[in-house]
């Protein structure tokens, strides 16, 4: 199969129609911003012409079936620039109507500030944070190129689309750009082709101020191609330029298109007063002079432009066709691969992989980052399409599988992923993957580190991506490394973050269980914070409910009346127990209840929670190494936290713990503490 359908020919490329379409593009952006008395005009304007060109003569896209597996993805990196994309949707036949596109920035519109995944018909990601489309662009090219690999067979390229976006200056000075280069470069992601909108404006001025590097020198020294398009009016120069990088499948591709933002605008031309608002009522009416636009009506899109544009949608629609026939034919003569691509692209996991999963026995000793990666182990040769790896941890994090090989640029169907030290791209690589469909991706690094790539970590809970986040040496046990490594305040800032299952497993089997949860859990990134010391796996034989899926369960029954209860997460689970079998042999009622996902067991229905934390004990004391802000929610004002509200310091683990009041001593007086007077 062809990679696609030729696109038009040249000579139709520079016409009166295009070059009403592209105003069309432009006067749309600048009415729907003036409307909403907010927003950024002066991206579309100048980046209007490559955007058209891209959509119209090589994109393919099928706006009557969005999620056509081998269409092509577009991404506006640049996101700011959203009404040049909403435009884009609107003339292409997606459902975004005009009147959609009045309502711009507006309660409960479809046309919201920044492109919104799943919110708008036709955006492929969500944008606006400067670099996070770019990365994701390069995680969606790993996974075509991926999914290539595995499903390909010779005249059947069920897998053949390419990866475009358009990037901006703000976009390459973000260093995640920068790790998402490097790394594109390196696996020689030849569909991966980027339009540079070269406009030299950001919001303080002119780019001079603070960005002076030879930005095509360091493309080129990740492996790019990188081509010019001199002036970015110039329709058949993009032409060509996009049809050069589609010749080189080696490399990816920057095709740096130098425009004027705001162009058009007499006064607001190439300066950054057209960047981040409305151009006003009168410089509206002199651009559109300017540019032979009619003033009125706003919104105008001439008949012509909306008959030329119909191409847009016939093309995709006839490859979308093309596509499906191959594919009919791939399920008569691949009929095994078919069923594992269907299952694939609908997340679908056969029981053997839960089944595979292994069980621990009670006192065995295991680091949960070890036990996590027994699970990886087990269930790898049954999930192919659980894709990830490390950033450059892999021995620590425990994150490859045996029997994988790297996925390289000469070894596309290598199932692991060396994402070297480039934590923030690799989280949004991995948003990327998912985004992409057919793939689960997995990604791991210390849960320190998790400061690096917290904006990538936001946006998966953002979209509600399934992504597992492999996060290890997750608390002052790691010991020697120091307070740098040693995760304090990271527990209560991604348990902050909306929409995450963050679970700290207390041993082997919530590890096990944790595991199962992410795999079973759409909607949401999960993430697992493991220990690098060795824990005991728990005695559950006094257990109510123990199960990570409950969230929080009664680990270690109370024998007789309730007193108290203590209540603990990962590492610090097994010396809550400890401190229990203590206070049991002064005779109270002690109730251990390991709490791995506080999101999780928000879920459960009150009477189970009442179960596990009745109102009536207000004894209770909570024990975590790490900042106690937060755990009053589950203590209350009468109960004490056992915690550490500095940072750590470098020592064995062991000596830490004594040292920072992680003792039985230290918890059994805590709970005494909190006791009524007898």
């Amino acid at each position: 199969m062809s990679p696609h359908t030729p696109h038009l020919p040249m000579s139709s490329i520079q016409s009166a129609s295009a070059s009403l379409a592209v105003n069309t593009l432009r006067f749309l952006a600048v009415d729907a911003v003036q409307k909403a008395n907010s927003g950024h005009p002066g991206m579309p304007m100048g980046a209007a012409p490559m955007a058209y060109v891209l959509w119209r003569h090589h994109m393919n896209q099928d706006p009557t079936h969005r999620d056509w597996p081998d269409r092509d993805r577009f991404i506006l990196s640049a996101g700011h620039g959203s009404m040049l994309l909403y435009g884009l949707l609107h003339l292409s036949g997606y459902p975004l109507s005009v009147e959609d596109l009045k309502e711009f920035r507006q309660w409960n519109s479809r046309t919201p500030g920044h492109p919104e995944w799943r919110h708008t018909a036709g955006v492929e990601t969500t944008t606006g944070p400067l670099g996070q489309g770019f990365a994701n662009g390069v995680g969606m090219a790993i996974a075509e190129r991926y999914l290539a690999a595995h499903f390909n067979r010779e005249e059947f390229d069920v897998v053949n689309h390419w990866t475009y976006a358009i990037v901006s200056d703000g976009d390459l000075m973000e260093g995640i750009s920068h790790e998402a280069a490097s790394l594109a470069g390196h696996l020689g992601l030849g569909k991966l082709i980027y339009l540079y909108d070269d406009n030299g404006i950001s919001i303080d001025g002119s780019t001079d101020l603070s960005y002076s590097e030879d930005v095509t020198g360091r493309f080129e020294a990740y492996g790019w191609q990188v081509l010019h398009v001199r002036d970015g009016n110039d329709l058949e120069s993009i032409d060509r330029a996009l049809s050069d990088a589609r010749a080189e499948i080696r490399r990816p591709t920057l095709i740096r298109v130098k425009t004027v933002i705001g162009f058009g605008s007499p006064a607001k031309a190439g300066t950054a007063a057209s960047h981040g608002a409305p151009l006003g009522e009168e410089e509206v009416r002199a651009t559109k002079k300017a540019l032979g636009w009619p003033e009125e009506p706003a919104f105008h899109v001439p008949d012509e432009v909306r008959e030329h544009m119909l191409s847009i949608a016939e093309r995709g629609a006839a490859e979308r066709t093309r596509w499906e026939a191959l594919m009919k034919d791939y399920r008569e003569a691949f009929p095994l691969l078919a069923a594992e691509w269907d299952a694939w692209h609908a997340n679908e996991l056969p029981d053997a992989v839960f089944e595979a999963i292994p069980a621990f026995k009670a006192g065995e000793a295991l680091a949960t980052r070890a036990a996590s990666g027994k699970v990886l182990a087990a269930i790898g040769p049954h999930v192919p399409s659980l894709l990830g790896g490390s950033a450059d941890l892999t021995g620590s994090n425990n994150t490859d599988i045996p029997g994988r090989e790297g996925f390289q640029r000469d070894n596309p169907n290598g199932g692991y992923l060396y994402f070297g030290v480039r934590e923030h791209a690799m989280a949004s690589l991995s948003n990327g993957m998912s985004l992409h469909g057919g793939l689960r991706p997995y990604c791991g690094t210390f849960l320190v580190f998790t400061d690096y790539m917290r904006g990538a970590m936001r946006l998966s809970a953002l979209m509600g991506l399934p992504v597992t986040y492999v996060l290890t040496h997750d608390s002052i046990g790691l010991g020697e490394d120091g307070p740098t490594h040693q995760p304090v305040e990271h527990y209560m800032a991604l348990r902050a973050m909306p929409n995450v299952y963050f679970i700290r497993p207390a041993d082997a089997t919530e590890t096990a269980e944790a595991w199962a949860l992410a795999l079973r859990t759409n909607g949401r990134p999960t993430l697992l914070a493991l220990t690098r010391q060795k824990l005991p796996v728990l005695d559950r034989t006094r257990s109510v409910d123990a199960d990570v899926a409950r969230g929080a369960y009664i680990l270690r029954k109370e024998k007789g009346p309730l007193q108290v209860i203590l209540m603990a997460t990962g590492s610090e689970v097994s010396l809550a127990v400890d401190a229990a079998v203590r206070l049991e042999d002064e005779g109270l009622g002690v109730r251990v209840v390991s709490m791995p996902s506080w999101e999780v067991f928000e879920e459960q229905d009150e009477a189970y929670r009442e179960r596990v934390l009745p109102p009536s004990v207000t004894a209770r004391v909570s024990v975590e190494a790490g900042v106690t802000l937060g755990w009053s929610r589950y203590t209350g004002m009468e109960g004490v936290s056992v915690g550490l509200d500095h940072f750590g310091a470098s020592a064995p683990a062991g000596k830490l713990f004594e040292a920072f009041g992680f003792t039985i001593d230290a918890v059994a007086g805590a709970a005494r503490s909190v006791l009524p007077p007898s």
